[in-house]
Parts: C-alpha cells; sequence; structure tokens
C-alpha cells in the first residue's frame, strides 16, 4: 500500500500596517555586517520594500491575539522603515506587506531568524558586474549607477571594466577557474585575443600571479612615468592616435604607453623641432638624443658666455615674489599642516623665483659660429639643452703676428676680407640600433667586457665623489704616489712629476650622467671653477691665499678626477693598454679607497635593474643574484620564467636588498697585491673570478663599440 505524501501548506500572506509590528527579542542578528540601516532606507525608498517582513502574531497571558505582530525575521527592514517613519517619509499607519506564521507551528522564531539569514545566496561577483554593464547599456550613468548602489564611480568603474575582459575569462571566473585578483590584472588590456594568450601561457603552470599576468600584458609598453613619454606628454600621445593601457585596481603611475614605435616617433619629431629652433641661433651643430652620454664634453672646450642680469621689471617681480615667500613661511612657520591653497601658492611661487633666477647666458657671435648645442632629455622627462662647446676640428687658426686675416677669408678678386656667411647648424638626431636580446643560457659564465666597464664606472665616479669629500684619504693617497715615485725610482720627466690625469670613460651606462655621483661631481666642480682663476700667475697668488681647509678641499677635490677603477681587458703582451697584473693592483687600490672613504655603492645610489645588469647576464646570474639578495625561495619564484620576464621580476625583488655585482663589491682582503713589476708584463696571479674569461662565447656580450644604446620599451 502507497504511502500518501504529506501536503506541505505556506503561510499566508497579508498587509499589516506598521504601527501593529514590533521588533521581536529573538532576531538572531545582533552583530552589524553588510548594507548599512541607512542605505538600506534609501534603498527602500528609492525601489520599494523587495522582500516581504516575516511576522508571527503577539499573544496574551491566555493565548489570545493581541492584534500586534512581532518580526523574527527582516530586523533590518523593519529599523529601515522605522527611520523612513521618523523622517516622516513613510506613514506609521501605512501597510507593510509581510507573511504571517501560525503560533502553533511548533517552530521557534530564533530558528526562523538563523533560517532566513544562513539560506540567503549572496549573488557572485560576476553577477553584479553584469548588472552594472546591462545598466549602462540601457542608458544609466556611472554616476547614477554609483548613486543608485551607494558605492563611489570609480567602483562603478572597476565593475564595468571587469566586465569588459574577454567572455571566456569571465566564463572561466565564473566556475571559479581564475581568482578575482587575477581577472582583475588582466584588465589593464582591452585585447581579448592577447588576454586569452597569456591565460593559455600560465593557466597550467603553479605560478599564475596577477603581478606576472600584468607584466606579460604590458611587456611592450612603456609606462607613462617614463622620460620620454614625461617628455612627449600622454595628451600629445594620445591626440596621436597611441593607446594607454592604465590599471583601475592598483596604482599604475599614469598606466602604460602601447605604441611605442609612435612614441619614438614623436620623440624625434619634438627633438627635431627643438633643435631647429637652436640652430636657428647660429650655432655651427646640434646634436640631439634622448640620453646624451656622460662626459660627452671631454676634449671639447666650453666657451664662456655673459649671464643676462634681471630687468627693473623683472627684479620687481623676484622681490614681491621673496616678499610673499617669507611672509607665508613666518605666518605658517608653527602650523602643523599647511592648508591646501597656500602650499599650492608655496609651489608656484618657488617655481617663478626658480624661472627668474635661471638666467639666460649670451654668447659672443664669433664663438656660436663655430660651436654647438647638445640637446637631450633630463631623467624626470624635462628638456636639457648645454650649449657652447666646440670641436678641436672647429677652433679658428691661430692669427699671423702682422694681423692679416687668414688667406681663405680674403676674397681673391677684390682683395677685401670677406663678410662670414650665415651657416646653417649641422643637426644630429640620435638614431640608435636596437640592441641585441640575449639568448637564453642556463650557465653561469663570465660577466660581459663592456658591462663590467659600465660597473666600475659607476664606482669610478663613486670613489671620486667619496675622495672629494675626504682630504685626509686625498692627500694620503698623493702622498703615497708620491713616496712610491721617489723610492722606487719611477718618476718621469717634467719640473713635477706629479700629475692628475682626467680619466675618462669609454664604457658606460645611460643613466651614468643622472647617477648621484655624477651630479655631486659636476655640482662640486663648477662651484670651484668660478673661483679658480684661468692665468697661471694670478692661480699661484689665489692658491697661495687659500686657507688650509679650502686648500685640503680643492687638492682631494683634484687629486679625485686621477681616480682610476675602471676594468679595462688585460693586454697579455703589455704593448698598450694594461696587463692583468696591473689591472689588478688598480682593483686592490680601489678597493683599499673604497673602504678608507667608506664608500659604499648602495648609498651612492646604484641599484640592479633591467638596463644596467639584470638583462645583460645569463638566467643562471639573474638566478644568482636574487638568491644571494632575496633568498632561494624568491628565487624558486622566478626560476621557471623567460628570461626577460625573469630579469623584470628580480628587479622588483632585489630593489631593496642592497645586493650588488661582484665588480661593485668591495673585496677582503686589506693589503695590496705587490707593486713590484707593475709596469712589466703580465703577472703570475689570476683575476677575480668574475673577470676571468672560460674560454666559451658569452651570449651576453655586447659590441665594443661606441654605438647609442637602443630606445628599449620601459615596462
Amino acid at each position: 500500500m502507497a504511502t500518501a505524501v504529506q501536503k506541505i501548506t505556506l503561510s499566508s500572506a497579508r498587509d499589516i500596517p506598521f504601527n501593529k509590528l514590533v521588533l521581536s527579542q529573538s532576531n538572531v542578528r545582533r552583530v552589524k555586517a553588510g548594507v548599512s540601516i541607512e542605505e538600506l532606507a534609501a534603498s527602500i525608498a528609492r525601489r520599494g520594500l523587495i522582500q516581504s517582513l516575516h511576522v508571527r502574531p503577539v499573544v496574551d497571558t491566555e493565548g489570545v491575539e493581541t492584534g500586534l505582530f512581532e518580526v523574527p525575521a527582516g530586523g533590518r527592514r523593519y529599523r529601515a522603515l522605522e527611520m523612513l517613519v521618523k523622517q516622516k517619509r513613510f506613514n506609521k499607519s501605512a501597510s507593510v506587506p509581510c507573511v504571517v506564521s501560525a503560533i502553533d507551528s511548533g517552530i521557534l522564531m530564533e530558528e526562523i531568524s538563523l533560517a532566513e539569514n544562513d539560506e540567503r545566496v549572496p549573488n557572485h561577483p560576476l553577477e553584479q558586474f553584469r548588472a552594472f554593464q546591462s545598466m549602462r547599456d540601457k542608458g544609466m550613468t556611472e554616476e547614477a549607477i554609483a548613486a543608485a548602489f551607494f558605492v563611489g564611480v570609480n567602483v562603478v568603474k572597476q565593475r564595468l571594466r571587469l566586465a569588459s575582459v574577454s567572455p571566456n575569462l569571465l566564463d572561466i571566473y565564473a566556475d571559479d577557474g581564475m581568482t578575482l585578483e587575477q581577472l582583475m590584472a588582466f584588465t589593464v588590456s582591452q585585447d581579448h585575443a592577447r588576454q586569452e594568450q597569456v591565460w593559455e601561457q600560465i593557466r597550467n603552470s603553479w605560478q599564475k600571479e596577477p603581478f606576472q599576468i600584468r607584466r606579460m600584458l604590458t611587456e611592450t609598453t612603456v609606462r607613462a612615468s617614463d622620460k620620454r613619454a614625461v617628455f612627449v606628454g600622454v595628451d600629445a600621445y594620445e591626440a596621436a592616435g597611441g593607446v594607454v593601457l592604465r590599471d583601475l585596481f592598483q596604482s599604475d603611475d599614469g598606466g602604460w604607453l602601447q605604441d611605442v614605435a609612435l612614441l619614438d616617433r614623436l620623440v624625434s619629431e619634438k627633438l627635431a623641432v627643438i633643435a631647429d629652433e637652436i640652430g636657428a641661433e647660429g650655432w655651427k651643430w646640434v646634436e640631439a638624443a634622448v640620453s646624451i652620454p656622460y662626459g660627452v664634453t671631454n676634449g671639447l672646450r666650453e666657451i664662456a658666455g655673459e649671464t643676462l642680469d634681471l630687468t627693473p621689471e623683472e627684479q620687481a617681480t623676484r622681490d614681491a615674489l621673496e616678499a610673499e615667500l617669507d611672509r607665508l613661511t613666518e605666518e605658517y612657520q608653527d602650523a602643523d599642516e599647511l592648508p591646501e591653497k597656500v602650499d599650492e601658492r608655496l609651489g608656484e611661487i618657488e617655481t617663478a623665483m626658480d624661472a627668474l633666477d635661471n638666467r639666460p647666458v649670451r654668447y659672443d657671435s664669433a664663438d656660436i659660429a663655430i660651436a654647438g648645442v647638445f640637446v637631450s632629455i633630463g631623467s624626470d622627462g624635462s628638456l636639457s639643452v648645454d650649449r657652447g662647446y666646440v670641436r678641436p676640428e672647429d677652433e679658428l687658426p691661430i692669427e699671423t703676428g702682422d694681423g692679416d686675416a687668414p688667406h681663405d677669408e680674403v676674397d681673391p678678386d677684390t682683395g677685401e676680407i670677406r663678410t662670414p656667411a650665415i651657416q646653417r647648424a649641422v643637426i644630429t638626431i640620435g638614431g640608435q640600433p636596437v640592441q641585441a636580446e640575449d639568448e637564453e643560457d642556463d650557465g653561469i659564465k663570465p660577466l660581459p667586457d663592456r658591462l663590467v666597464s659600465e660597473l666600475t664606472a659607476h664606482r669610478t665616479l663613486a670613489l671620486r665623489d667619496a675622495v672629494a669629500t675626504n682630504p685626509h684619504v686625498a692627500i694620503t693617497a698623493l702622498l703615497h704616489k708620491l713616496v712610491s715615485d721617489t723610492f722606487q725610482h719611477r718618476a718621469g720627466t717634467g719640473c713635477l712629476e706629479a700629475n692628475v690625469r682626467h680619466i675618462f670613460f669609454p664604457a658606460q651606462a645611460d643613466e651614468l650622467k643622472d647617477s648621484p655621483s655624477a651630479k655631486s661631481v659636476a655640482e662640486r666642480h663648477e662651484a670651484w671653477k668660478v673661483d679658480v682663476p684661468a692665468d697661471d700667475a694670478t692661480l699661484w697668488n689665489w692658491l697661495a691665499g687659500l686657507d688650509d681647509t679650502s686648500r685640503m678641499a680643492l687638492l682631494a677635490h683634484c687629486v679625485s678626477y686621477g681616480v682610476n677603477a675602471l676594468y679595462e681587458k688585460p693586454n697579455p703582451y703589455s704593448g698598450s693598454g694594461v696587463s692583468e697584473h696591473g689591472l689588478k693592483v688598480r682593483l686592490s687600490q680601489a678597493d683599499r679607497l673604497a673602504r678608507a672613504t667608506g664608500m659604499d655603492m648602495v648609498e651612492a645610489g646604484w641599484r640592479p635593474t633591467v638596463g644596467n645588469y639584470l638583462g645583460r647576464v645569463t638566467k643562471a646570474r639573474i638566478l644568482e643574484a636574487v638568491r644571494e639578495g632575496a633568498g632561494e625561495r624568491a628565487a624558486q619564484l622566478i626560476d621557471h620564467m623567460k628570461k626577460g620576464d625573469m630579469a623584470k621580476e628580480a628587479e622588483r625583488l632585489l630593489a631593496d636588498t642592497g645586493w650588488l655585482p661582484e665588480p661593485l663589491r668591495v673585496s677582503g682582503g686589506v693589503d695590496e697585491p705587490n707593486a713590484e713589476g707593475a709596469d712589466r708584463g703580465g703577472g703570475d696571479e689570476a683575476l677575480p673570478a668574475f673577470l676571468a674569461d672560460d674560454g666559451e662565447d658569452d651570449e651576453t656580450v655586447e659590441p665594443e663599440d661606441d654605438k647609442h644604446v637602443a630606445m628599449i620599451a620601459a615596462e
């Protein structure tokens, strides 16, 4: 005999006046969570009561209904309606839709309250993303959507960006195949095909971190903070049709410029226009490039110009600005925090004063006719113009004693001196070849000679700066040289063999001229240059009149220019260049100077980057660097990556670790090698390990020519 299925009966629904409802003490919700009462009240005012209240009749001691109803489920909705009543936006006797459960149902009100909250299933986040997108497609603005759901406009923009990811990836996210953080990373690109390609590359990998997704999607782009982008301007780039990728979920420094070729073209065009304008001033040549190497003016004569004084109007303006600056500084000197308008005004005043203080320089027309100008982009994206340099081949011939004009300046027909023709400046815009990318190689091979030369150029500049600020070490080094020459009979010709031969850098990285050491050395040199007399006799008298402190400081500065810690490939035959033993002595003495001055390359501002080290060595050396600087775990996180990605991530991992490659470290030994025989052919001692040649070809070796490095797409 079949058992009859017992039918259930749902509780009845009815409208009950709000003033007949009371909040039940059996409601289990005690902790505030989710949408606030204020936001819920605003939602009810906009959309009405979407979900009915669940109530039960209130009975007296004899079990008779009193006409009131308590609310065990829907307490927050009740509180929101109560708030609307107090605001007189809802009538207290107005009807409220309710589901009324029977008194004798046998179900406790606590059970009803708990079940109502526990059985509520929130939407999948993707549903909200798509709902926002649907509302916008139907005409709602982002601001209206934000106001309707009590969120910021940026939140709506983020949700809409998430909804715009490839539909295939959204389906994977809906099926819990990827995390929200991973989905957020894909929003930096609008290219669905590229998004899906990246996911296919990493989907089966154990390493699918959001940062890696962002790197893969932006690896062929240039950051908006790149000096080329700052120089051209993102607005100009976009106006030319360029696309900027932006990340709405984390700081992106302005985003990434996607069309690198367009950016480089805009940079070249803008440099060409500026160079042409400067060339119109009458200069013989103008050399323009994204970066001008450090020491490019070596061997060139710098012509002196006349700095123009402030006009009376400019001086009055500057005096007024200075008075306003003093007044504001005094007025707010005790304030913990400056008002925003005051802080903005102080910045405007300082900018205006700097512009007035940066006076133009007037040059003699005869000097302009034989001199040239270097135009480049500073590290902050500003224009850098260095005027007034004469190449040796452009120097005018020395006039003869009888004052006759040079033969080529005299008209052979009339015998009159020719009027110099107005010359057109020869303008050079740096066209840079693409740098060959290193092939992947798992072996640890010696560092390329050029890379070691560039690294030691950094170290040499830092040592110069350190010696120049330490007169005691400088005079010790000079005395060491003099004693060696005196007692070991190495003196050469001349009144006094002790001299400083300025060492230049044939191989250097682009950022060398912008390094803190280079700027410090240059600023110190310019400060002394203002005071040093040009006439030899006057110079002697001036030096004799200096106080001891100034004499020591000047001595240290001059001695510092002779510091040479550069690596050069040894010449085994010692016909020219440096022998292996001589190089070892040089590097050992450089270590001694570093220890004596306390010079630290980390404090000097050097950090490992893709451009100056990590992108120039093999994968094995990148992993070795990360292992030493950030630990074994960090190395394991990147050991599966391709070399380009590995180098970029290694730069991030090593940023604040203080790690240095071997050429920049100070060796542990204190004593230098025996100087005896330094001038003879190479000795028996082996070079340091990082300089040794294992006889194998190294894919990372760069050409030794003096070509510029290409403009590379920055991350």
